[in-house]
This record gives C-alpha cells, sequence and structure tokens, in this order.
C-alpha cells in the first residue's frame, strides 16, 4: 500500500493553488491591480465564512442555545469590524491608481458578488433586480433563490423566542422588494419586556442591534471609499456607483429592535 504524503502547511492550506488565482488583466501590469484583487478576493473569503456562522447561528438559535447564538454572533461581528478594517487599505490606492487598470475590469463590478448578496437575503433583503443581474449565470441565479427559501435571521430570532415562552408573532413575508418583513408594534411591546427583565436574550438582542449597526458601517466606509476613488461616475458594470450605494445607507434590517429605542 502507498503511504501517503504527509500533511504540511501548505499542502493543508492549498498555498500554492491560492496564491495562483491573482492574475491581473491590465497589460502591462499595473502595480495596484494586485491589491484590488486580493483585498476583493479576502472579501469573498469573509463573506464565505459569515454565511456558515449564519448556519450555525440559525440552529443555535432552534437548539434555544443562546449562550453559543451569542458567541457566534460576537464572531460575526467580529470578522464585520475586520472587513470594514480593510478599507483602510483600499483606501492607500489614489483615484489615479486605480484608473490605471480600471478599464481593464470590463463589466466586473463588485456589485456582482453572489456571496454578499446571500448575506443580504438571509438578513431579510429581497430585489428583483439582484436575481435578473445573474441571469446570464443560471447556476448563480440559482443560489439566490434557495437562499430565498431559508430561514432569515429575524425568523430564526423570533422562532428562538417563542420557543422561550413568549408570545412573539413570526414574522410574514409580505414584500418582495426591500425588507421582506414588516415592523410589528406586537412584536416590540415584547421586545421591550424581553429587555427589561430577560438579560440572556436582550443580550442577543442587542448583538442583533451590533450587527445591523456593523452592516450599516460597512455600507457607509463602502460608499466613502467609492466616492473618493471615482467620485459619482457610474460604477464598473454599469452600476450607478455611489448613486446605488447611498441609497442602501440608513436601511435597518431588524427595524423592530430600533423602534423599541423609544419605548424605554
Amino acid at each position: 500500500m502507498a503511504q501517503s504524503k504527509s500533511l504540511t502547511y501548505t499542502s493543508y492550506l492549498k498555498v500554492k493553488e491560492l496564491l495562483d488565482l491573482q492574475q491581473p488583466e491590465s497589460k502591462p501590469t499595473e502595480h495596484d491591480e494586485m491589491l484590488f484583487i486580493i483585498i476583493h478576493q479576502v472579501y469573498e473569503l469573509w463573506f464565505k465564512q459569515i454565511l456558515h456562522e449564519f448556519y450555525k447561528l440559525r440552529r443555535d438559535l432552534e437548539k434555544n442555545n443562546s449562550w453559543a447564538a451569542a458567541k457566534t454572533m460576537r464572531r460575526v461581528l467580529t470578522i464585520m469590524k475586520t472587513m470594514v478594517s480593510q478599507i483602510d487599505i483600499l483606501e492607500t490606492m489614489t483615484p489615479l491608481e486605480f484608473n490605471s487598470f480600471r478599464g481593464f475590469l470590463q463589466s466586473a463590478s463588485g456589485f456582482q458578488s453572489v456571496q454578499f448578496r446571500e448575506m443580504e437575503i438571509l438578513c431579510g433583503m429581497r430585489s428583483k433586480h439582484i436575481i435578473d443581474v445573474h441571469k446570464e449565470q443560471p447556476g448563480l441565479q440559482q443560489n439566490l433563490l434557495n437562499r430565498e427559501k431559508e430561514l432569515t435571521l429575524w425568523e430564526s430570532f423570533c422562532t428562538f423566542l417563542k420557543n422561550r415562552g413568549y408570545n412573539i408573532n413570526i414574522p410574514e413575508r409580505v414584500n418582495e422588494q426591500g425588507l421582506v418583513h414588516e415592523p410589528s408594534e406586537h412584536n416590540q411591546n415584547i421586545l421591550v419586556e424581553i429587555m427589561k427583565n430577560d438579560p440572556e436574550a436582550a443580550h442577543l438582542c442587542e448583538l442583533f442591534v451590533d450587527y445591523d449597526e456593523g452592516l450599516m458601517e460597512w455600507r457607509y466606509r463602502h460608499v466613502k471609499m467609492v466616492e473618493r476613488t471615482i467620485g459619482t461616475k457610474k460604477g464598473t458594470g454599469g452600476s450607478d456607483g455611489s448613486a446605488y450605494l447611498h441609497k442602501t445607507l440608513n436601511f435597518p434590517i431588524f427595524p423592530d429592535l430600533w423602534a423599541i429605542r423609544t419605548k424605554f
């Protein structure tokens, strides 16, 4: 029997394959394109990890395991902070340096990130336009459609609270565009009581708010980075650039948790 090769750092992490994935399009190769590629590949890896954590988070909530859910949320929040801080690195690239290779990107755009859209869908966001963007890649489009069938984070959290004995309503999916759930005054009243009397569940509520705020921080830093790099020009791939990104700011995905702030 042939003896298998011993596992090494390089073979375990597929380092050679990983380092072969950075392939600039500019000719001659522009120095800053390497940074641009690496930053966005790292973002996709973080998106993959967040989706992985979302799966565990929903499972923790289904099992009424509040502290495991809290630990999972803390990890997601730390990843979000890391993602935001990476924008600092991207902003070391000047507009002139970006424009030196921007034309070689053709129609490629961060707007097309399927994993980020999967994250949005699991947060309860819906957009027919985002689905249609991938119509020429049916496999990727199906990924998004499959995600729409899964429980949103808010549905999982409300189920957790119901299993905990609260008379909370499981949110209905009423919108085909934007946030699929509408705020619920009934649920808000129960959430106020939870915040006052149930420290474990209240802690989770605050972690959900932290995530919501972190997502808004990510969007804000992203739009300001785009503005300082390309101003008000159209984005690659024909998107509206910063004009589109501005529309996504200050749009909470857990509105009930924000609404109760005025009730204490």
